[in-house]
């Protein structure tokens, strides 16, 4: 039996790429489910400004913000009105998820007091009653 043996011409001498870009597919299809982007606000709050930052960044609670027209924002979800009622049920929905849910507020520098006081009011009604405010620091002058 004779057997054939190749010569170094004849050996394909290229390289199969495709198991290289699957591997390629996979790992930025890896980077792209492991990445977090940024939480960045689309709802448009200027916060009013106090002498020291009154909330602790890492809190865990409920993020409740109010613009200038007054529209109220569960999360970044607006609420379709601005009634109690309907305020009152979007927060107790949102506290089955959290065991001591804090009221954390974002309202505008230049919202009315009256809608504030609507999200107060609607969290007392469904026994939120540890809540705060977000606001900006004041940056102090130079003296000269």
């Amino acid at each position: 039996m004779k057997f054939q043996t190749r010569r170094p011409e004849d050996v394909d001498a290229s390289i199969n790429v495709v198991p290289l870009i699957d591997v390629m597919f996979m790992l930025v299809l890896f980077f792209v489910v492991t990445t977090t982007f940024g939480k960045k606000s689309e709802i448009n709050i200027d916060l009013p400004k106090a002498s020291h930052e009154k909330t602790k960044p890492n809190i865990d609670g409920i993020e409740v913000s109010v613009d200038k027209q007054g529209n109220v924002y569960i999360g970044d979800q607006m609420l379709v009105n601005r009634q109690v009622m309907t305020i009152r049920e979007a927060l107790r929905d949102r506290m089955h998820d959290i065991p001591e849910p804090i009221l954390i507020i974002h309202a505008d520098a230049e919202t009315t007091h009256q809608s504030v006081v609507t999200v107060m009011d609607a969290a007392r009604q469904v026994g939120l009653v540890r809540m705060t405010f977000v606001t900006k620091v004041i940056e102090e002058e130079a003296s000269p």
